[in-house]
Parts: structure tokens; sequence; C-alpha cells
């Protein structure tokens, strides 16, 4: 499930280096759910650093490639077609939550508010997809798969952002918008905090972590 056109199958690229920079912002343990993942490079990726994961993909046959994952206990992995079909992760009070919510290359905007939802109080979102001017360079075209100037911005308005990119990559070329997001804690949550105290969201530049190539970025801290 994916709206990219790469040479490489969708979930066999090299892990995003937008969700490389920003994996530490996942809390230790953290629950990861990553939608659209094709055939699971997240997936893999964050199970390897010791996170119960979560899949979701129209493709059987794309969740076939982390079918270990699974067999090993270390994956959730649920086929279903979240366009046309109903959510297919529901908790008593609506759509469970995960500590990470993870989705790169896909698009579908009615579905912006549920995945908001899917974050936990205190969870990162890292979305990665393209933008407006990806027309211009190849696929995908179509202006339902592209996000418009800011729209990530927008759909986060109620998050902190921690980080957030809009510009051009090269390897391929191509047009991106992309957000690091928390999710407000639950009320009463920080009553304990020390006076004075703030949560520290370590920017990737203060951890040893490269910067990519972009045209435009803004960047907020605790």
């Amino acid at each position: 499930m994916t709206n990219s056109q790469h040479t490489a199958p969708h979930g066999l690229e090299p892990v995003s280096e937008w969700v490389r920079r920003w994996t530490h912002l996942v809390k230790p343990g953290g629950s990861v759910l990553d939608l659209a993942c094709g055939r699971g490079r997240h997936l893999r990726w964050f199970a390897t650093l010791g996170h119960p994961v979560t899949g979701v993909d129209r493709s059987t046959d794309a969740l076939q490639a982390v079918a270990d994952l699974a067999a090993a206990g270390q994956a959730v992995l649920v086929p279903a077609d979240i366009e046309d079909g109903p959510w297919p992760l529901l908790g008593a009070n609506g759509p469970c939550t995960y500590d990470a919510v993870v989705v790169t290359n896909y698009l579908w905007r009615p579905l912006l508010p549920t995945i908001l939802r899917s974050v936990a109080p205190g969870g990162i979102l890292l979305y990665e997809t393209f933008s407006i001017d990806q027309a211009t360079v190849g696929r995908p075209s179509r202006p339902d798969y592209l996000l418009r100037p800011g729209e990530l911005l927008q759909q986060c308005a109620s998050m902190r952002i921690v980080a957030y990119e809009d510009g051009f990559c090269v390897g391929p070329d191509r047009f991106v918008q992309r957000i690091a997001a928390v999710q407000p804690a639950a009320p009463g949550a920080g009553s304990n905090r020390a006076v004075g105290t703030a949560p520290r969201y370590q920017l990737a530049t203060c951890v040893g972590q490269p910067r990519a190539q972009t045209g435009m970025g803004a960047v907020a801290t605790g």
C-alpha cells in the first residue's frame, strides 16, 4: 500500500533517513505502528531496536517479507484495506494507540484524523511523504496523493512540533514534506514534574545524527 513510485519495491528501500534521525524520540521498548508498511523496512528497523511493532498493509504478499518477525513474536501483521474498509485497530474507546506512529510515502487524507488519534499521549508521529511539487519530477503526480504547502503543520497543530521540513531531496529526486510531532501528555501526567523542568526532545544534531539536504525547515524544542 503506497502512493510512491520508486525503483525499489515499497518496503525494500533503505530505512528512511527521517525515521532514522528521530528514532531516539521513541521511548525505549515503546510500541510502534507502521501504517502502509509495505515490505516492512521500518518494522524490521524498530524490531531490531527492541520495539514491539504492528504493521498494516493491504498487500498480504508484501507482509510476507516480515513474516519472520511475526513468527518470532516481534510483530503483529494486519492485512487490511484502510481506504475502503474499516479501521482495523480498534479498542474500547476508539483507535488503539501507540508510542510511535510511522507513515512514509503514503497519503489518504480521510485517515489523517484517525492516524493522529492513534498516537498515544506523549507518543511521537513520524510522517514523511510527497509534496505538491513532486508532480514536476515524477510520480505520484495526482494531487490526492501530494501534500499541500504546510499541510502537515496544519494537521498536527494540536501537537508539539519537534521538527518539520518541506523541500527537495536527491537519490531519488523527490519533493517531500515530513514532520516529527509529539502528542500532548494526558492531563495531570506532568503533575509530579519538578518545578522548572520541561520535556526535552533532543534534536538529532545533538545526538550525532546527520542532517538531510532540505529546502526549508522549522524546529522547536522543549
